[in-house]
C-alpha cells in the first residue's frame, strides 16, 4: 500500500532517537510506525520475485517470506529473552488474521456487494488444515497441566521438549502443505479467475536485482526496527500504561501485518474474496504450521529454551477463532454481517487481554 510509505520518516528518526539516548517511548512509537510500510515493501519485492520466478516458485517465496516482518519482531524478542511476549504475538496473529482481517475484508466488501462469494473447497481444506493446526498447537498447554499434577519439578523441562519436537512435526506438516498447494493438487486451491491471480502485481515489473536488493535492504531496516522496538518495550509499555501481553497479542501482530491486511481489504473492495481470503487464511496456516516451530527451534540456538505452553485465555480465543472461521466459510458466501460479528468477537478479546492482570 503506497499510501503507507508516507511513513518512512519514521525510519530515521527512529534510528537518530537510539543513537542518541532518546526518551524510550518515543523510540518505540517511531519505530512501530517504521516498520509498517517496511513490511509493506517487504512484501512488493516478494510478489515481484513471485511474477518472476513463476506460480511454483512464486507460490514458494510468498508462503516463506509472508510472515517474514512479524518472524523477525519475535525473533528480537525471543533473544531478549522475552517469550511470553513472543509466544502472544504467535497467538496474536492467529487471531488477528481469523479475526481482525477476516472481519474488516467481509464487512468492507459486504457493505458494497450483498454478497460476496468463493472458492468453499479451497477455504474449506485451510480451514481444515487450521483446526488440526490448533490440535497441534493445544497439545503443549494441555500436557503442562497433566505434568503439573504427576511430575511439578520436570514439568517445565518436559514442556520444552515436547515443544521442540512438536515444533518439527509442524514444520514437516507445512512442507506437506506445501507440496499439496504447489504441486500435486495446485488445482484446488487455485482463484477462479486467471485475471484474479494477477491482481496483486499491477504496475511496471521490477528487474530480478532491483527486487532482490529491495527485498534485503527493507528485511535489515526491519530488523535495526525490531531491534529497536524490543529495546524499549519495557520502558515503554510502562510509559503507555499497558502490559507487554497486550503489546504482544494485539498491537506486535497488526504492526508486522499491517500491509497484508490492508492488501486483504482492498481485494474484498474489488470483488476479490477469492484472494482476500486466501490472505488471511493462508497467513494463519503460516503462522501456525511455521512462524511458530521455528521460533521454537530458534529459542535452541539463541539460549532462551521455548515451549508452546499458553495461557487459558490463549488457548480458548484460537479455539473460538478456528471455531467462527470455520462457521463463516461452510457456505462459500459472505456478507456485511458477518464482518461486524468477526470484529466484535476480536474487540471483546483484545479488551479481555487489555485488562488482563499482570503476573
Amino acid at each position: 500500500m503506497k499510501w503507507l510509505n508516507v511513513l518512512l520518516v519514521f525510519l530515521p528518526i527512529a534510528a537518530f532517537l537510539e543513537f542518541t539516548g532518546g526518551n524510550p517511548t518515543l523510540i518505540f512509537l517511531s519505530a512501530a510506525l517504521a516498520i509498517l510500510p517496511l513490511a509493506g515493501i517487504m512484501g512488493q519485492a516478494t510478489e515481484q520475485l513471485a511474477v518472476r520466478a513463476g506460480s511454483a516458485i512464486g507460490g514458494l517465496l510468498n508462503a516463506t517470506f509472508g510472515n517474514a516482518t512479524e518472524l523477525i519482531i519475535a525473533f528480537f524478542a525471543l533473544q531478549a529473552g522475552k517469550l511470553d511476549v513472543v509466544k502472544a504475538s504467535i497467538i496474536g496473529s492467529i487471531l488477528g488474521n481469523l479475526l481482525l482481517v477476516m472481519g474488516l475484508a467481509v464487512l468492507v466488501g459486504g457493505l458494497k456487494y450483498k454478497e460476496q462469494r468463493f472458492n468453499l473447497k479451497s477455504a474449506g481444506t485451510i480451514t481444515s488444515l487450521l483446526t488440526i493446526s490448533l490440535i497441534a498447537l493445544s497439545i503443549p498447554t494441555i500436557f503442562d497441566y497433566a505434568a503439573r499434577a504427576v511430575a511439578p519439578g520436570a514439568a517445565a523441562q518436559l514442556d520444552v521438549n515436547l515443544s521442540d519436537a512438536a515444533a518439527v512435526v509442524l514444520i514437516v506438516m507445512y512442507a506437506s502443505y506445501l507440496l499439496f498447494t504447489l504441486r500435486t493438487h495446485k488445482d484446488i486451491l487455485s482463484t477462479s479467475d486467471d485475471d484474479e491471480a494477477g491482481e496483486g502485481h499491477g504496475g511496471e515489473l521490477w528487474s530480478v536485482p532491483l527486487s532482490v536488493g529491495v527485498l534485503a535492504a527493507s528485511t535489515v531496516a526491519v530488523a535495526f526496527m525490531s531491534e529497536f522496538l524490543v529495546g524499549t518495550l519495557e520502558e515503554a509499555t510502562a510509559s503507555l500504561g499497558l502490559t507487554e501481553f497486550f503489546v504482544g497479542l494485539i498491537l506486535i501482530p497488526i504492526i508486522g501485518n499491517a500491509a497484508e491486511h490492508a492488501a486483504a481489504v482492498m481485494f474484498a473492495l474489488r470483488g476479490k474474496m477469492n484472494l482476500s481470503m486466501t490472505i488471511s487464511l493462508g497467513s494463519t496456516v503460516q503462522v501456525a504450521l511455521l512462524v511458530a516451530p521455528l521460533l521454537v527451534l530458534a529459542g535452541l540456538l539463541v539460549g532462551q529454551p521455548m515451549n508452546l505452553v499458553v495461557t487459558p485465555l490463549e488457548l480458548v480465543a484460537i479455539v473460538a477463532a478456528v471455531l467462527i472461521a470455520n462457521s463463516v466459510v461452510r457456505d462459500g458466501e459472505t456478507n456485511w454481517l458477518e464482518g461486524v460479528l468477526l470484529l466484535g468477537v476480536y474487540v471483546i478479546l483484545a479488551f479481555a487481554v487489555f485488562f488482563y492482570p499482570v503476573r
